[in-house]
């Protein structure tokens, strides 16, 4: 049975939010930052016990959004904010990967959230987002959606149609996570008068709204993907947040970094597959010792090659990981620097850099979760081991890896802008 997870004490300098009566605080203190990667541990250690029954199960994340919201994590992965609300980018992807090591659904649905509560700073600017940044860390709101979509209406699924100061938002989208279970989605749809692409929040409680589960998935199972109906659901003013990431001449230039910044976040999950895969490998190796040391001839005789040769697969594997980790720990401090920085109208001062970068984390880190996932199979005969390489294919094949690499050549040798969209 699931032990309590742990409450976050108070601090000096702590404040507390309370969302509703009987509802869990959420406590962001700027002095009690090293508390949280033992709270994420924790956390990890309790979607642990059973991950093997909830991938089994593969229902809507009702119950695992319950346990984020008891652990303060949605409040926690928002934007920084006045005192001490929020969490800076390095941190949170750190957060991020230490849960989805153990269930990556988990942390895509984490990382879409603390990604896409970024897009109302980085499409509408911070005065603007300030509203719904304060509203989501209080009552702990779970964001899903997409700002990736490139732009026209057939394309996006989405169209805009005005009506007073506003619109009214008609069309259909498949997400890959939150369906069913988010408190507020982020979109980008087209203007049916203007053809203008436009970020839109959208309450999914409205009438409106139909969400319907992807069931009998190869992987990830537990993210929450699915199909979003939307009937004539009116967007006022208030919540257009403006031009989307693809509207180079309208849009600001920090709305940019909303796709690199979303894309970025999965790419770390996708190193935590890697990571959480070699891992439970490698316990699962020291638990079982080898055929040649079954007995005592076989430990004092045994072939040496077949331990050798062990050794070094784990040793190829564990230098993959390092290397992904390192390629990905780069495009976060540039993308960091990016979001820390202020935007005005101009582009950002190294924008074309932090796509390079955030381009060659996703080649890397899709390449090197398929190879770990799938060879760890060959060593390891675990329970449950191959949900990794399960996962694994359900995310790299939303991004393909050769489409990244020939991006990252046109670059290259052209000089070409990375495109937000493989």
């Amino acid at each position: 049975m699931r032990g309590p997870l742990p409450v976050v004490p108070s601090a000096p300098g702590a404040t507390v939010n309370v969302t509703a009566p009987g509802a869990p605080e959420t406590w962001t203190a700027p002095g009690a930052g090293g508390l949280w990667p033992r709270v994420a541990r924790e956390l990890a250690d309790d979607l642990a016990v059973d991950i093997l029954a909830r991938d089994r199960a593969g229902r809507p994340p009702l119950e695992e959004v319950s346990r984020l919201r008891e652990a303060g994590f949605l409040g926690l992965l928002t934007p920084p904010g006045p005192r001490g609300r929020g969490v800076d980018w390095r941190r949170a992807c750190a957060l991020i990967r230490e849960i989805a090591a153990v269930d990556s659904s988990v942390g895509e649905l984490l990382a879409r959230h603390y990604a896409l509560s970024w897009a109302g700073r980085l499409v509408a600017g911070p005065e603007r987002a300030a509203g719904l940044e304060r509203r989501t860390a209080e009552e702990q709101w779970l964001w899903a959606g997409d700002v990736d979509a490139p732009g026209t209406g057939a394309v996006t699924g989405l169209t805009l149609a005005p009506l007073g100061d506003g619109y009214v938002l008609n069309g259909r989208r498949t997400l890959a996570a939150g369906v069913a279970v988010a408190d507020r989605l982020v979109l980008d749809a087209v203007c049916a008068v203007t053809g203008a692409s436009l970020v839109v929040v959208v309450d999914p409680s409205h009438a409106g709204v139909v969400a319907d589960a992807l069931h009998d998935r190869l992987g990830q199972r537990l993210a929450g993907a699915g199909d979003v109906r939307f009937h004539d659901v009116p967007v006022d003013a208030e919540h257009v947040l403006g031009a989307g990431p693809h509207d180079e001449h309208a849009a600001r230039a920090s709305a940019a970094l909303a796709p690199q910044a979303l894309r970025l976040a999965l790419a770390h999950v996708e190193l935590a597959i890697a990571e959480g895969a070699l891992a439970e490998a490698r316990d699962v190796s020291r638990r079982t010792p080898p055929p040649w040391t079954a007995t005592g001839a076989e430990r004092e005789y045994g072939p040496p090659d077949e331990e050798a040769d062990l050794l070094l697969a784990y040793g190829k594997l564990a230098a993959a990981a390092h290397t992904a980790a390192a390629v990905v720990e780069r495009a976060t401090e540039a993308l960091a620097r990016e979001l820390g920085a202020p935007h005005g109208a101009g582009a950002p001062p190294h924008g074309a850099d932090t796509a390079v970068l955030v381009a060659t984390a996703e080649a890397v880190t899709g390449r090197t979760a398929l190879h770990i996932t799938g060879r760890v199979l060959e060593l390891a005969d675990g329970p449950g081991l191959d949900r990794f390489w399960r996962n694994a294919r359900v995310l790299t094949a939303r991004n393909p890896t050769a489409s990244r690499l020939r991006d990252i050549g046109d670059h290259y040798l052209h000089g070409a802008r990375i495109p937000s969209t493989p």
